[in-house]
């Protein structure tokens, strides 16, 4: 791949966006490839990193790929904007938790994929923002996924200001989850690993879905939707041992 880079240790699958002279920015070929990784998670991985090379996490679209978009009919930039949707939704629809780790500037899309992400962890220098306005444009594509984390509140500020934030307020918005100083992102990054390892592989995805699946059905619906999906669980052999363990006092095979 031109622009990305994975690296697998055991379970957990570390990906990252290649581009560190441009700041990680996405232009067609990160957009494809980035589709293809997460469309493709072996089956044995439990989590994924997502990260970017060099001190940026991602700078949102490349200059050169906005650019030619001036030139392009309304369909044709349907079609880029169908693309560059089909690649945040990949990040959301990973069966496993991605943890966005976020090393450095965040800004436009970037912050779009720290919000597609399940769990995010910044730098304490990491800046985040919604600049698309100071473009003339918007933040159509990626408001799919940050406004559930920040609220139609904060974007009311954020989305129509354009202005860039730090980390300490992209926790306070609920955009990422923790902050920690940059010699220590990797140990808290481990830390979350670890936990999400204690946990039944099987359950963790069907969580996972679960999350996405009901929080869009009405209460009605959402009731009965989670009465079939628990009911399901219980029967499967990962939670008779994970009940069994529970009550034996000991470690599932899972740990």
């Amino acid at each position: 791949m031109k622009t990305i880079r994975t690296e697998t240790q055991g379970t957990l699958l570390t990906v990252t966006l290649d581009r560190p002279e441009l700041r990680n920015a996405f232009n067609e070929d990160l957009i494809s490839e980035l589709t293809a990784v997460f469309g493709a998670v072996p089956g044995e991985t439990r989590t994924v990193i997502l990260t970017g090379a060099g001190g940026a996490f991602c700078a949102g679209a490349d200059v050169d790929w906005m650019k030619r978009s001036l030139s392009r009919t309304e369909g044709e930039n349907a079609r880029d904007a169908r693309a560059m949707a089909g690649m945040f939704r990949s990040v959301d629809e990973c069966p496993v938790p991605v943890i966005a780790r976020v090393n450095g500037p965040a800004i436009a899309g970037g912050s779009g994929l720290v919000a597609a992400c399940d769990i995010a962890i910044a730098s304490r220098d990491a800046v985040f923002g919604f600049t698309e306005v100071r473009l003339g444009i918007i933040p159509a594509v990626i408001s799919t996924y940050v406004l559930p984390k920040i609220g139609p509140g904060a974007a009311r500020r954020y989305f129509l200001t354009g202005e860039r934030f730090g980390a300490a307020e992209a926790l306070s918005l609920g955009l990422v989850h923790e902050v920690a100083e940059a010699a220590s992102l990797d140990e808290r990054i481990a830390a979350v690993t670890r936990e999400i390892l204690q946990c039944g592989p099987q359950a963790v995805r069907a969580t996972k879905r679960l999350i996405r699946e009901a929080a869009g059905l009405p209460r009605g619906e959402a009731i009965e939707h989670t009465i079939r999906a628990i009911a399901g669980i219980r029967v499967t052999p990962e939670a008779q041992e994970g009940l069994g363990a529970f009550l034996e006092k000991r470690k599932p095979n899972w740990t």
